[in-house]
């Protein structure tokens, strides 16, 4: 299977460069990027195409080049702090010089989006709701993952255990209908498991795209609630070598964390390199320290490639490790944490860095191949991918896992662009995944299976001067089959779904917009939903699976109104989505099994009819330029229509009121982009639980960030440092997702979090 997929690979690769014999010739863009009231030049401005990863800043004259850009129409994107991201679609085979001008404003750009649709686009132009999450955004939560850094996202909520683990739920949708996308790969790391985190390193990210809805016409099944989409960064520009040095420290669990960037364009041979390293000891909430939830994690990843005329094409390669402590929370008569051998635990285990038993130890390496070349008149995206994920669970030695997942995934992703003609713009594409997985260790909780899906789609978009279209179509096949090993017995399922969307924006007036759509989505079960049959450690149940499941399909309506002026940004979000045959787990009339002698409730997965619906409201006002105050409230209900329960598992209520001001300095001052923010989260009590769950207590949480960047003389970028405070007020809360509440453990408590960031470049 390797040789196969390296001789796909290099297939590929020979396929770009025979392509690039007959693409366009070489064309090189530049022009101008000026302030549009006051006509001076701007620098730093970020001047890009993402469908090709090209990118320019502007220089102290406010010029921009871009070299290697095909002779075709293309959507170029201009952006700066401080002024409205314009994006423009530029005919390339016509002119070699583009001119833009920004206008300054305090409201936040109506940017240009990947996710939700294979064309690019303007946000307000996609028919589906997509949030955008910037890298300064991400680095200054002072989260200690990047899924904890997308909270303030209205409708996004995370399943947590500590500090090193967090999963994503999407308007009350999470594990294997959330797909998460890295290098436009899907992450395939056993997403099924309550403590099986997200395998990548959350500095790589140059931005974060959220699409609250099913997304099932472009991604297949899985992604029936929504996408994470972590982007990478553009490549520099020719002649262009770059980098930077970002660390951080965290004074709750004494989290230590540095990344260090470089990349550079050489004649457009590009390439990238990028290394992290974390380590925490146990985090501590308002009351204690909790034993045993210390991690460590090193990251690795290298690009090479080409950006030619003919498009690009990148080979990347990632490495994730981590070891984490799972905590299992037992206690002895006083209440104070007791290790694996019944022994009080001191304060020295609970302030070290070390692994002790249980522990998880994750490795996640990932191969992939990208490239988007000039075919005829159309583009062809191509992304072919191999991961392979290592998961030991160690509960008595430090040494033999008692649980050993191995997992290999292959993976091809392709699409054809048309060439787009009288506003209408088609795409096809197709995907297939193998994957295999295999059982290393002295137990097992899932057999060993090979798993095979295919999927095909259409896709045209139709844009008018005020109204977008767009819909499509999609097949999906998959087959799993489980060996027989263990205490499993060999199984055969087959799931097939067509899935499809249609919407549209429609720019009712020019401040008022409207967009809607409406999305069949399919997901067919996981593999422990489907043959689950025991308990591995950092869970607290025996879990069940059932061989007879059928598939999830759901029927999503989604509408969105969005006001926008100068000092005003106004959103409202609804959506509805009934799902048939969702799957979830239950403990039946307290059903409890023997295991070692210790009791764990037994928890079967079974399905029913539900519907899911809510909302997310935004309001933001800037009364001035320098202040911004943000809110955002998100509501969600889930309900098993056949019982007419609740639906367990749905996020708490949040409100989220922010009040920002940026002290705006002289120009080309050495100091500049100062900031101080203040935050309040409120969770609302959660009493509209599952039969055999508990209600969760309403809580707010304070947080406050302040932060500046020292500037040359030039007006070049030196240094930028950050000081974030999550929970100041050291409140004691239990957020109703945290998988620490079955044993009683509080939420993380104050954390103060030091960070700075050192940028390096070859470019004056």
């Amino acid at each position: 299977m390797l040789r196969s997929y390296l001789l796909i690979l290099l297939l590929a690769g020979l396929m770009a460069n025979t392509t690039s014999a007959y693409a366009n010739s070489i064309t090189s863009v530049s022009g101008r990027v000026t302030d549009k009231q006051t006509g001076e030049p701007l620098q730093g401005a970020i001047v890009s195409i993402s469908n090709l990863k090209l990118g320019s800043t502007t220089n102290s004259e406010g010029e921009y080049t871009l070299i290697n850009v095909p002779k075709a129409k293309l959507l170029i994107a201009v952006s700066r702090l401080g002024y409205k991201t314009i994006s423009q679609l530029v005919d390339f085979s016509k002119t070699s010089k583009a001119d833009f001008q920004l206008e300054i404003s305090v409201i936040e750009a109506d940017e240009v989006v990947v996710t939700g649709s294979p064309i690019l686009g303007k946000n307000s132009k996609n028919s589906t709701t997509i949030e955008t999450i910037s890298k300064s955004e991400l680095t200054q939560s002072g989260a200690t993952n990047i899924i904890d850094a997308l909270k303030t996202v209205p409708g996004v909520s995370q399943i947590t255990t500590g500090g090193a683990i967090s999963k994503p739920v999407i308007r009350g949708l999470g594990y294997n209908r959330i797909v998460t996308l890295s290098n436009d790969v899907k992450q395939e790391g056993q997403q099924w498991g309550d403590e099986h985190g997200i395998e990548i390193d959350q500095y790589s990210a140059s931005k974060v795209e959220v699409l609250r809805g099913p997304a099932s016409l472009f991604y297949g099944s899985d992604a029936l609630g929504g996408v994470i989409n972590i982007i990478d960064p553009v490549v520099s520009a020719p002649g262009e070598h770059n980098g930077q040095l970002t660390s951080n420290y965290s004074t709750n669990n004494g989290l230590t964390a540095s990344n260090l960037q470089f990349q550079g364009n050489t004649d457009g041979f590009v390439y990238r390199l990028n290394g992290t390293y974390k380590n925490a000891m146990s985090f501590k909430t308002p009351t204690e320290r909790v034993y045993n939830s210390a991690f460590n994690e090193s990251d690795l990843s290298a690009m090479l490639g080409f950006n030619k005329s003919w498009g690009f094409a990148h080979l990347t390669y990632t490495l994730f490790n981590t070891k984490i402590g799972l905590t299992e929370g037992e206690r002895n008569e006083n209440g104070s944490f007791v290790d694996i051998d019944g022994n009080p635990v001191s304060e020295s285990d609970l302030k070290s860095r070390s692994m002790f038993l249980p522990f998880q130890h994750v490795t996640h390496q990932k191969l992939t191949f990208n490239s988007n070349v000039t075919l005829g008149s159309g583009f062809l995206k191509t992304t072919i991918g191999f991961q392979n994920n290592q998961r030991r669970e160690l509960e008595e030695t430090a040494t033999d896992p008692a649980t050993y997942f191995y997992l290999n995934t292959y993976s091809l992703d392709t699409k054809y662009y048309f060439e787009e003609y009288d506003g209408w713009a088609p795409v096809l594409g197709l995907s297939g995944t193998v994957q295999n997985n295999s059982n290393k260790g002295e137990e097992a909780l899932i057999p060993a299976y090979d798993m095979f899906t295919g999927g095909a789609f259409a896709y045209v978009k139709k844009a008018w001067d005020k109204v977008t279209l767009d819909a499509g179509l999609r097949f999906d096949a998959r087959k799993i089959n489980g060996k027989q090993e263990y205490q499993f017995n060999s199984f055969n399922s087959s799931f097939s779904n067509l899935s499809g969307s249609i919407g549209l924006t429609w720019q009712l007036t020019e401040k008022l917009g409207f967009k809607a759509n409406v999305g069949r989505g399919f997901r067919a079960p996981n593999i422990a939903e489907l043959s689950a049959d025991g308990i591995h450690e950092g869970t607290f149940r025996y879990e069940k699976g059932e061989p007879n499941l059928k598939q999830e399909t759901s029927l999503q309506f989604d509408a969105a109104l969005n006001w926008e002026d100068k000092y005003l940004s106004v959103e409202l979000n609804g959506y509805y989505n009934f799902i048939n045959d969702y799957i979830y787990y239950q403990n039946i009339n307290n059903e409890q099994i023997d295991i070692d002698g210790q009791l764990f409730p037994v928890y079967h997965y079974i399905q029913g009819n539900s519907s899911l619906r809510g909302f997310e409201f935004r309001f933001d006002i800037h009364p001035v330029d320098q202040l911004h105050f943000e809110n955002s409230f998100a509501y969600t209900r889930g309900t098993n229509n056949n019982t007419n329960t609740n639906l367990p598992f749905i996020p708490q209520a949040k409100l989220i009121n922010s009040i920002r001001y940026n002290f705006n300095g002289k120009k080309n001052a050495k100091v500049s982009n100062v900031f101080i923010s203040l935050g309040l989260e409120t969770s609302f009590k959660q009493d509209k639980v599952d039969p055999f769950e508990t209600t969760s207590n309403g809580y707010s949480v304070l947080n406050a960030t302040t932060g500046t960047t020292i500037r040359s003389a030039s007006g070049k970028e030196l240094f930028s440092m950050y000081l974030a405070g999550v929970n100041l007020g050291n409140t004691n809360y239990i957020d109703h997702l945290s998988r620490f509440k079955e044993i009683g453990i509080l939420g993380m408590g104050r954390n103060i979090t030091l960070g700075f960031s050192i940028p390096f470049s070859n470019q004056k």
